[in-house]
């Protein structure tokens, strides 16, 4: 009964309400209520914070969503091995990834990860935002650059190039900027991060590297929309490879300023520090990085 009310716990915390949860389970109300408070007489804690509008989580209730999914990911290979022998994995690998770069590269990965393990199945949140992993319970996250959250680990998967790119259309229009100076002349298409807008675009200029404030517009929180307004003429986008590479090998998108590209930042997958991550996770990192190396765009 305890992993029963484990699973209710993490599914009220991630679909954020126990009536969301309830219906997800098919479980009445009020045996959710019921089960929520069992498991929090069995920790001897209250786990959730409940208004009539929101729901929050406690400190142990943060400390639990870790906890619970290593119990129950642990639970699930034990069972996997009993059922299906030593050699086959299964369960749910939950992961967060930027829109771009999930729909265009991590998304066919899972499908060709999922084909080759037809027990593992994955549950995907694609966000250009941050992601809480711990609250969210997730298993791990691809990002772009260093590693702020000390409550983290990483595992680099590969080089990450930015590069300023543009429509054919848009040049014919309105020209090709020679320098970084020039970006003041033309329609910069902007990328919101939360409540930050990314207009310092940085540049090797004579040897330093050199942030440029831009303007535009156009902002996006969305990574897939910005590069949709790029190909459609609207501007010039500062964009990952991985992004775009498609795009300027069939001439959608022309590269700029390629002379004063900054050293790469990185690709990476980052994790709780503290979880124990289950053989299926650990087996689709590996997995990322070989197919991520392979298909590693030429800066």
């Amino acid at each position: 009964m305890i992993l029963d009310n484990l699973t209710l716990f993490l599914r009220i915390v991630e679909k954020g309400g126990m009536a969301a949860a309830g219906r997800d389970l098919d479980l009445s109300p009020a045996t959710v209520s019921e089960r929520l408070a069992a498991l929090e007489v069995y920790y001897g804690t209250r786990l959730l914070t409940r208004t009539t509008r929101s729901l929050s989580l406690t400190d142990e209730g943060r400390e639990l969503v870790q906890g619970a999914r290593r119990i129950l990911a642990e639970a699930e290979e034990v069972e996997a091995r009993i059922r299906h022998g030593t050699e086959n994995i299964s369960g749910t690998i939950h992961l967060s990834a930027p829109v771009d770069l999930g729909r265009n590269r991590i998304v066919p990965l899972a499908d060709q990860f999922m084909a080759l393990h037809p027990l593992v199945n994955f549950d995907i949140i694609l966000n250009d935002g941050y992601i809480d992993i711990a609250q969210l319970g997730l298993d791990l996250a691809l990002r772009f650059g260093a590693l702020s959250d000390s409550t983290l680990r990483s595992r680099k998967l590969g080089e990450n190039h930015r590069i300023v790119c543009a429509a054919p259309c848009y040049l014919a229009k309105h020209g090709r900027p020679k320098h970084p100076d020039d970006l003041q002349f033309h329609n910069c298409l902007l990328m919101r991060f939360g409540i930050e807008v990314d207009r310092e675009w940085r540049f090797m200029i004579d040897g330093r590297e050199t942030t440029k404030l831009v303007r535009g517009n156009r902002i996006a929180n969305e990574g897939e929309l910005v590069r949709q307004w790029c190909i459609n003429g609207h501007g010039l986008s500062l964009k990952s490879l991985y992004d775009v590479d498609e795009d300027l090998r069939t001439g959608r998108l022309v590269a700029l300023l390629k002379e004063f590209s900054p050293a790469p930042n990185a690709l990476q997958v980052v994790y709780p520090a503290g979880a124990t991550q289950p053989r299926r996770v650990r087996m689709f990192i590996d997995f990322l990085r070989e197919e991520i190396q392979k298909q590693a765009p030429l800066a």
